[in-house]
């Protein structure tokens, strides 16, 4: 190899090299410019949607396609699934008591 050949391949290792290095500084400005408020938006949105939400349970309306069971959970009573909330989810004849 020529003396100009080796030059020329030590200016373009250099210049790969600087340029990484500020593609790595990009991407650092973007995450803390952009993505962490961008996160932190979504937290709020999602905390004041939470407290605007009613917490009523729906009407329960016996459709026939759901809550089928066609046999029993190995669990408990074999009715409840096994993340079961007796508010939001209702069983095949209806809501629990709030009082279980």
């Amino acid at each position: 190899m020529s003396v100009s050949a080796l030059a020329a391949r030590r200016v373009l290792a250099a210049a790969s090299q600087s340029s990484h290095e500020g593609g790595a500084r990009t991407w650092k400005i973007l995450t803390f410019v952009l993505a962490v408020p961008g996160v932190g938006v979504c937290i709020a949105n999602a905390y004041m949607k939470g407290k605007a939400h009613s917490h009523e349970q729906p009407e329960f309306v016996p459709y026939s396609h759901l809550r089928i069971r066609t046999k029993k959970f190995p669990w408990g009573d074999g009715n409840h699934s096994l993340f079961h909330n007796s508010h939001t989810n209702a069983l095949p004849d209806g809501f629990e008591d709030s009082h279980h």
